[in-house]
């Protein structure tokens, strides 16, 4: 039974003890403010009551008595319930039972959070990272990027972890820093993104130091910098462009100078430049290697004519970049500017390169040749003999450049159009020669082979009074097959169930023909 109490509740303060003793337990008890905690003895339930249960506080509108076992509840607890608690227990011919423990009251964890002492922290500057938080605080850790902090030479931790302070930053500083905040009831964290501001640095130009008249001038800045750098361009110290890329088309001889590109950081204010010389001068140009004719066949002659403006020395060849070897079909004529193939073979496909070289300069041209052929070796692949009612599939399959196009027929009747040709549930009508024929619309050429297809039917059951006239009707077939054409032939597929079977099948071999 649980009753307020009205008496034997005694206030006061016992100094010097901090652990539970007697029948309390072990201490301290941990409780936040608001909430409720239970002084519980360790004595069993009794039948009969206490003489006497003696507390030494006195909050009637508070507790919650259990005189079975002399515990209180307390409620609605505030910073100054924090204290050591003492109960005397008496009961009848037995010595009085004491106990004494330590509640401690804390304040919950609320708005916890990480503050910059700027708000914009710049390398090799100063800066603070405040942990706040309302609450009765006990501990702090910090993290950076979800593993626990490892303090630094340039990191310190300062008021009992409250403070972490980087003197200086570094750039490698930057990160998400976490404050976890603790205490015995509650705990709390806050996250802090920290970009650390710097350079620019490490600053460069990519591009050619030489060109020739009339072509395109690209000279690219970059530099490492938090935020983004912004890059001004001077030529011979006039501003000519903002941004880290600087193009000129069709480049002039006046275009030769001093290209500086100057990167700026608008937020740590510092400034870097570097100086990039250009020289231009009339070069060789317009490199180009042109075909004779448009579409390259095989066992046709073709010419690969390599041209340019400006003065030439030398002309070399290359294909797929290595130097060319003239063999029976190639030849090279007009001191080297004319590459000739009579006739041209598949294998001349490849990239072609022309070299040009001058004592000023050097260009190149490249021309990727896809020598035409084809089909050949056409071939078809799939079964030769199938039961009704599967499913057929031949695929035809030739080499040819471009892809062959491919057309079936059936006994002379066009079927489908495509490699590969299938058909459901097959009938004894689909036996007979499937012809397939391979076209390459560029060389004009084309290829057919004939595959030879048989469809058994398993299902016909004879009895045993119609063998003899199976028998006569496969001798006369037979006798028709000598002069060619299909064979119609019956066999028994189970003696003990009379059955047989119907087959056609070609007596032609599969051939090829090319026209």
């Amino acid at each position: 039974m649980e009753t307020a109490v009205t008496h034997f509740i005694i206030l006061g303060v016992i100094s010097g003890l901090t652990n539970g003793a007697g029948v309390l337990p072990d201490g301290p008890l941990n409780a936040a403010v608001g909430g409720t905690v239970m002084f519980t003895t360790t004595l069993a339930r009794q039948e009969k009551p206490f003489s006497s249960v003696s507390w030494n506080f006195e909050y009637e509108d508070r507790i919650t008595f259990f005189p079975s076992t002399g515990s209180l509840q307390l409620r609605n607890l505030s910073l100054h319930d924090s204290g050591e608690y003492t109960v005397n227990i008496n009961q009848p011919g037995e010595a009085q039972k004491n106990g004494i423990i330590r509640l401690d009251v804390y304040e919950r964890i609320s708005g916890a959070s990480v503050k910059p002492s700027i708000n914009l922290p710049i390398e090799g500057n100063s800066v603070n990272l405040s942990c706040e938080a309302a609450g009765s605080l006990l501990n702090r850790t910090w993290m950076k990027d979800g593993s626990d902090l490892i303090p630094a030479n340039n990191i310190i931790l300062q008021d009992n972890n409250r403070v972490l302070s980087f003197h200086p930053l570094k750039k490698t500083d930057s990160g998400q820093y976490s404050c976890n905040i603790s205490n015995p009831v509650s705990s709390g964290a806050a996250n802090y993104n920290m970009v650390v501001n710097y350079g620019p640095e490490n600053l460069q130009i990519t591009g050619p130091s030489e060109i020739s008249v009339g072509q395109t001038l690209t000279l690219t800045c970059s530099a490492e910098a938090t935020p983004s750098a912004r890059y001004t361009w001077t030529l011979n110290g006039t501003e000519i462009h903002n941004s880290s890329v600087f193009t000129e088309d069709n480049v002039e001889l006046s275009d030769s100078g001093n290209y500086t590109c100057q990167a700026l950081n608008n937020v740590t204010g510092r400034a870097l430049s570097a100086v990039h010389g250009l020289s231009i001068t009339e070069r060789t140009s317009g490199a180009s290697v042109k075909p004779s004719i448009n579409l390259p066949i095989e066992r046709n002659p073709v010419n690969l004519i390599c041209e340019a403006a400006g003065s030439f020395l030398s002309r070399t060849w290359m294909k797929d970049g290595s130097d060319l070897i003239p063999a029976n079909n190639i030849i090279l004529q007009d001191n080297n500017r004319v590459l000739s193939f009579q006739p041209l073979k598949k294998t001349d496909t490849g990239q072609y390169s022309c070299n040009i070289k001058n004592p000023v300069s050097n260009g190149a041209a490249n021309y990727n040749m896809v020598v035409n052929y084809g089909p050949e070796n056409l071939q078809i692949t799939g079964p030769s003999e199938i039961s009704v009612g599967q499913t057929l599939t031949l695929t035809c399959s030739a080499e040819s450049t471009p892809s062959a196009r491919y057309t079936w027929t059936l006994n002379g009747t066009e079927i489908h159009n495509s490699s590969v040709f299938t058909e459901d549930n097959v009938e004894l009508s689909d036996s007979g020669n499937y012809t397939c024929q391979a076209m390459n619309r560029i060389t004009g050429r084309a290829l057919s082979v004939v595959h030879g297809l048989s469809i058994t039917d398993k299902t016909l059951k004879c009895s045993a009074g119609c063998i003899a006239g199976i028998m006569i009707t496969a001798l006369v077939i037979c006798g028709a097959a000598a002069g060619g054409g299909y064979i119609l032939y019956l066999g028994l597929t189970d003696a003990t169930e009379d059955s047989a079977y119907l087959v056609m099948e070609t007596l032609r071999t599969p051939s090829q023909t090319v026209t």
